[in-house]
């Protein structure tokens, strides 16, 4: 014979003060774990969003990041006459670039940070198709000029268009603001590669990567195996989805662990909670535990009934921390990208798969907090308890 849920609902109701202070214990908990875990998924959204399927990526042969590439002028000559190819009425749909970071203040805090520039060709907006000028206009070529993203033109110090910014000994106009959708991108600022290497001494016919905007993503292997067929092609080819993807994986990683870490240690904590709220529900209800027992319900049902409780609660505490980290969704943070060592502004990502892992989470803890007190209530000797009465 089953106890009526109802009964729980009762006595989760008189006992609300010790109940509060179990959902508080679960709720802390869900909201932290919830927040570091959107960190990490928004970190590797906003760079696995910089790539395009069609595009590929080409750095010198065991380069782990564009900032230690190496791709010299003949080597470009060579990728862009290669099969798989996009062309329009201008030539090749390739961009040879120059990537480095320079400090820079950052706009909230004035300190500075690593900013990532990166020199590119007149084709870049035509490579990169899903790029698109939302203010001013393209830089010019031959032309001390950079756009900007639109993250970056938040986030540093007199980024705006109109406005003149000294970095590598040379002054730059900024003469646009560009949209890279909430990709990577969002955080750089671009201008001419040559006058990039001129402003930092870099050698003229070297450059740090090349992207390569193909035909189709069935493109791939045919232009892969001509570029990997000659001997004197020193390079790795990936797309640009895959290489943006492992350069997430170092921080989230670190982000992950953090956060279960700090998850578990908070964890612990609200399992004691729940402990110590359902011994104290055990203790006060001994005599009523004893008369439903007389009464003909089995130690299976009691068990059952705590256990019922305690995720009641637990239930209840990870819906509130839900609730709470809902509005970090889609609030903008930064963070250093280990891999390039640059400044990269991305946002929380609240989804439904982490709320839902939230609430199990939750009820994990309550299962883990109730079920020795449920054990314990459903081994009182009935008679002993009833004596007391």
């Amino acid at each position: 014979m089953a106890i009526p849920v109802i009964y729980n609902l009762r006595s989760v109701r008189q006992r609300w003060s010790s109940a509060v202070v179990a959902v508080l214990g679960i709720a802390g908990t869900v909201g932290v774990f919830i927040a570091m875990m959107s960190l990490a998924k928004g970190f590797k959204a906003t760079l696995v969003s910089s790539g395009s399927a069609e595009n590929v990526l080409i750095l010198r042969s065991g380069a782990t990041s564009e900032i230690n590439g190496s791709v010299s002028l003949e080597q470009v000559k060579t990728i862009q006459d290669a099969p798989g190819v996009a062309r329009n009425a201008g030539g090749p749909l390739v961009s040879a670039e120059v990537v480095l970071v320079t400090p820079y203040p950052l706009s909230a805090t004035g300190t500075e940070a690593n900013l990532q520039v990166r020199g590119v060709s007149p084709k870049a907006l035509e490579v990169r198709n899903n790029v698109k000028m939302v203010e001013g206009a393209f830089f010019r070529t031959g032309l001390n000029e950079l756009v900007v993203g639109k993250g970056a033109s938040h986030a540093y110090v007199g980024m705006t268009v109109g406005n003149t910014v000294d970095f590598g000994g040379a002054h730059w106009l900024v003469v646009g603001v560009f949209d890279a959708g909430g990709s990577a991108f969002d955080s750089e600022i671009w201008c001419d590669a040559t006058l990039l290497k001129q402003a930092y001494h870099r050698p003229e016919n070297s450059f740090q990567s090349m992207t390569v905007h193909l035909t189709s993503p069935e493109a791939m292997q045919k232009f892969k195996d001509s570029i990997t067929s000659d001997p004197g092609m020193n390079v790795d080819i990936s797309s640009e989805t895959e290489y943006y993807d492992k350069q997430s994986q170092s921080l989230t990683q670190t982000i992950r662990v953090l956060g279960g870490l700090v998850a578990g240690i908070m964890g612990f904590g609200a399992i004691f909670g729940a402990l110590n709220t359902m011994y104290s529900a055990v203790s006060e209800r001994a005599r009523e535990i004893a008369t439903m027992r007389a009464l003909g319900f089995g130690a299976a049902s009691v068990v059952f009934s705590f256990l019922i409780e305690a995720l009641l609660i637990s239930f209840v505490g990870g819906a509130l921390g839900c609730l709470a980290v809902l509005p970090l969704n889609g609030l903008t943070t930064g963070s250093m990208n280990f891999q390039t060592f640059s400044y990269m502004a991305f946002a929380f990502k609240v989804t439904p798969p982490l709320l839902l892992s939230g609430i199990v989470f939750a009820l994990v803890m309550g299962a883990s907090g109730g079920l020795f007190p449920a054990i314990q209530a459903a081994r009182r000797p009935v008679a002993t308890a009833l004596r007391g009465m």
